[in-house]
């Protein structure tokens, strides 16, 4: 189980992360993110995202995750089981994320019948990729979507 504050609620905050940060694309799901940097930006610019969570553009916070599985993925024991599965290999992983960032993680159909080890290394790769390790630099150059 995530703890509460790094939970992400609310439809507004899934929607901003999702259309407005960058993402990464593995096999198996997909990690959008957003830093709090950029939540700040977009909340000067208003463009309709006044609703969104302010604890979203403090830059000091724990990482929060969403996670967004869909009907393509099966049914919903399936999409349960792939849930549980998920928040427990990020959980795992919370603490090697950049603080004040948010991801929303989306799997795809093929993660229904993907070990959690498979799914553990996809999320590490799209991390990689996103540079968000708490090592990592800015924004990568070569993510695919987003505003830069």
């Amino acid at each position: 189980m995530l703890p509460a504050s790094a939970r992400l609620t609310g439809s507004d905050n899934f929607r901003l992360v999702t259309r407005k940060g960058r993402r990464a694309g593995r096999p198996r799901l997909v990690v959008h993110a957003i830093t709090a940097e950029e939540v700040a930006r977009f909340r000067a610019g208003a463009d309709g995202f006044d609703r969104v969570d302010p604890a979203l553009a403090e830059s000091g916070g724990v990482p929060r995750v969403g996670f967004v599985v869909s009907k393509a993925v099966g049914n919903s024991v399936v999409r349960h089981r792939v849930v549980r599965r998920l928040r427990h290999v990020v959980r795992d992983r919370l603490g090697t994320v950049r603080p004040g960032c948010t991801l929303v993680v989306r799997a795809l159909p093929p993660a229904a019948s993907a070990a959690s080890a498979d799914l553990g290394s996809d999320i590490d790769a799209a991390l990689r990729r996103l540079r968000l390790g708490s090592r990592d630099g800015g924004p990568a150059d070569t993510v695919s979507g987003g505003a830069k």
